[in-house]
C-alpha cells in the first residue's frame, strides 16, 4: 500500500510540473536533472576502498535513471569530482559543485569538518553515511549535516557492547587508529567508557606516512599485550594492520574495526589466516536481493557499471548501495512533501529530517537485510540504526551476531553536549527549537 501511495504521489509530482510546462507559464520549463555531486576518492593511499563504494553509490543512481527516468520524473546528475581524500582538494571540490548542487557528499571527516561552517551560509546538507562527526546528529544544531544510518560513536559503543562490559572490566584495549580528523574521532566515547568500565585505553596513532608499513606499531602491540584491538582504520592502513596482525600471531578473534575497516579485499590479502577478525557494520552484502537484479539488467548488462564481478559481492560495493538510497529516499521525500519534482537544497533537507526507513520500505525497494531500519527527525539526524558484527571466515564476511544497538543513554547526552560546545565555539550559529 505504501509502495502504492508513494507512486501517486510522485506521478502527481510529474503530473503538476507538466501542467505547469504545457500551460504555457513563460519562463517554465521542465527541470533537466538533479545535480546530486560526488566527493570521490578513486585515487591515493584510500582508493582501494573508495572505488567499490563509488562504484556502489554510481550503480544505483543510474538504475534508477535507466529503470525509472530517476526519481520523480527527473534523472540524477551524480557527477564525481576527485579528491584522492585530501582536504584541500575536498573543499575545491565542495565550492566548485556547490552553486547548482542540491547536496554535497564529501566522503572524508577531515572534508566534512571544514566545509560545516559553511553550511548555515550556503544552505546546502551534508549527507555523510555513517562518517563524519558524530555530534551532527544533533539536528538542532546541525540543521544542515546528516550521518544516518549511524555515526561513529555508534560504531564504537556496538563494538564495545559486542564484547561485553563483563569481558572489559581491568583489561586493556588497544585503539589503533588512523592519525587523522577520521581515526580520532570516536575518542570520547571510548574514553567515557574505559571511564566507567574501568579499562586501560591505549591509543596507537598511524600516520598517513606509516599505513604500509607498521611494524613499530604492532611492535609496540606485542610488547603491550593488549586484551583486544580496536581498528580505526581506512585504505592502505587496513591491509597493513591485518597482514602485521597475521605477522606477530595476534589473536584475530580479539582484533575488531570499525565498518570501513571491514573491506573483502583486505582480508582476502591473508586469507584463511584473517579467521575471526570482525568488522561492525550497518550494511550488508545480500547478493540474491531484487535491488540487485535490477542493477544488473539496468547497469551490467548495459555495460554502463564501473565495477565487476567480485567487486559486486563484497561489502563496501553494498555499502555504496545503501548510501545512494539514502539520498533516493531523502529526495522522494522533498518531492512528495512539496509536490514538485525539481526540489532545492533546502527541500532536500526536510527529506533528510523526515527519512522513514521501515522493513516495509526495504522490501519495496528490493534491499530487505542489507541495512536495519532507522528513521530521522528534526532533531535526530542520525538514525541510530545499529549494526551487525560481521567475521571474516577464510574468505568473506558473514554476519556474527544479532542486530546490535548503541548506547542511546550515553550516547546522546554527549552528542548534545558536544553540539553545544561547538555551536559555542563557532559563534554565531543559529540554534533550531525543532518545533
Amino acid at each position: 500500500m505504501r509502495h502504492l501511495t508513494r507512486l501517486a504521489a510522485l506521478a502527481a509530482v510529474g503530473l503538476a510540473v507538466g501542467l505547469a510546462v504545457g500551460g504555457g507559464v513563460p519562463g517554465t520549463v521542465l527541470a533537466q536533472e538533479l545535480y546530486a555531486p560526488n566527493l570521490s576518492y578513486r585515487t591515493g593511499p584510500f582508493a582501494a576502498t573508495g572505488i567499490p563504494l563509488m562504484n556502489g553509490q554510481r550503480d544505483y543512481m543510474l538504475m534508477l535513471n535507466a529503470r525509472d527516468g530517476g526519481i520523480g520524473g527527473i534523472p540524477i546528475n551524480f557527477e564525481e569530482c576527485e579528491t584522492g581524500y585530501s582536504t584541500e582538494k575536498g573543499v575545491e571540490c565542495y565550492e566548485k559543485t556547490k552553486g547548482e548542487a542540491i547536496v554535497t557528499q564529501p566522503w572524508s571527516t577531515g572534508i566534512t569538518l571544514q566545509v560545516l561552517p559553511k553550511t548555515n551560509v550556503d544552505e546546502i546538507p551534508i549527507l555523510a553515511p555513517g562518517y563524519g562527526f558524530s555530534p551532527m546528529a544533533d539536528g538542532s544544531v546541525f540543521q544542515w549535516a546528516f550521518n544516518a544510518p549511524a555515526s561513529y560513536w555508534d560504531a564504537a559503543s556496538m563494538i564495545l557492547r559486542h564484547i561485553g562490559e563483563e569481558n572489559l572490566a581491568g583489561k586493556k584495549v588497544a585503539f589503533l587508529h588512523l592519525d587523522h580528523p577520521f581515526g580520532k574521532e570516536p575518542l570520547p566515547l571510548i574514553e567515557k567508557k574505559a571511564a566507567d568500565i574501568g579499562f586501560e585505553l591505549l591509543p596507537i596513532p598511524v600516520g598517513l606516512k606509516e599505513m604500509q608499513n607498521q611494524s613499530a606499531q604492532w611492535l609496540q602491540i606485542r610488547r603491550e599485550r593488549p586484551d583486544y584491538v580496536i581498528m580505526w582504520g581506512w585504505g592502505a592502513m587496513n591491509a597493513g594492520a591485518i597482514t602485521e596482525a597475521v605477522k606477530t600471531r595476534f589473536p584475530m578473534d580479539r582484533f575488531i574495526g570499525v565498518w570501513w575497516a571491514g573491506h573483502d579485499a583486505d582480508l582476502k590479502l591473508v586469507g584463511e589466516d584473517g579467521t575471526g577478525y570482525k568488522s561492525v557494520s550497518f550494511s550488508y552484502p545480500v547478493l540474491d536481493a531484487p535491488v540487485m537484479a535490477d542493477i544488473r539488467e539496468h547497469v551490467v548488462d548495459t555495460g554502463l557499471t564501473m565495477s565487476n564481478e567480485e567487486e559486486m559481492q563484497g561489502v563496501f560495493y553494498s555499502r555504496g548501495l545503501v548510501i545512494s538510497m539514502i539520498l533516493a529516499e531523502g529526495i522522494r521525500a522533498a518531492q512528495e512533501h512539496t509536490g514538485k519534482a525539481e526540489i532545492s537544497p533546502a527541500d532536500l533537507r526536510w527529506g533528510l529530517e523526515n527519512l522513514n526507513i521501515t522493513e516495509a520500505r526495504l522490501e519495496e525497494l528490493g534491499m530487505t537485510g542489507m541495512v536495519p531500519p532507522f528513521s530521522t527527525s528534526c532533531a535526530v539526524h542520525t538514525g541510530h540504526s545499529g549494526g551487525w558484527m560481521l567475521e571474516w571466515d577464510g574468505a568473506k564476511f558473514v554476519k556474527a551476531s544479532e542486530l546490535l544497538q548503541a548506547e542511546a543513554e550515553v550516547i546522546q547526552p554527549l552528542e548534545a553536549e558536544m553540539a553545544a560546545q561547538y555551536a559555542a565555539e563557532n559563534k554565531p550559529w543559529p540554534v533550531s527549537d525543532c518545533n
